[in-house]
């Protein structure tokens, strides 16, 4: 195990295989869902509400550190990246012709992603208290 010092605290990286499965059935749901769903509420919302808990899963799955502040951070990155989508960053790296980069920054800002990734990371700080319960 490899330990980083942050102060007075020690984060410890390590591979939780929980959390990796979870990862990985999240990732499948959302790629399905990129294939082959196509309707106002599952496609662009229930994806948003996804992704954030997968992005838990996946820094859960390599670092032991406090889960609220795994969550937080997740939240704030994901809402950051909403708000580089209010700039056009895609357009503004001129990343708009690659369909990927699309998918994965996304282009069009919304209040109703927000709202989703705030659900979804209320929803992982709820399961996990009552996990460690």
């Amino acid at each position: 195990m490899i330990y980083f010092a942050h102060q007075s605290t020690f984060m410890q990286l390590r591979l939780d295989s929980k959390y990796i499965e979870l990862a990985i059935m999240l990732l499948l749901t959302e790629v399905f869902i990129a294939l082959y769903v196509n309707d106002l509420i599952v496609r662009p919302y229930v994806g948003d509400y996804l992704v954030v808990i997968l992005l838990y899963c996946l820094v859960k799955s390599v670092l032991v550190a406090n889960k609220t502040v795994i969550a937080l951070s997740v939240l704030i990155f994901a809402c950051l990246l909403e708000t580089l989508q209010y700039f056009r960053i895609v357009e503004v790296l001129g990343l708009s012709h690659y369909p990927l980069a699309n998918i994965i920054i996304g282009t069009s800002f919304s209040w109703l992603d927000i709202l989703a990734y705030t659900l979804g990371i209320i929803t992982v700080l709820i399961v996990e208290r009552r996990i460690m319960r």
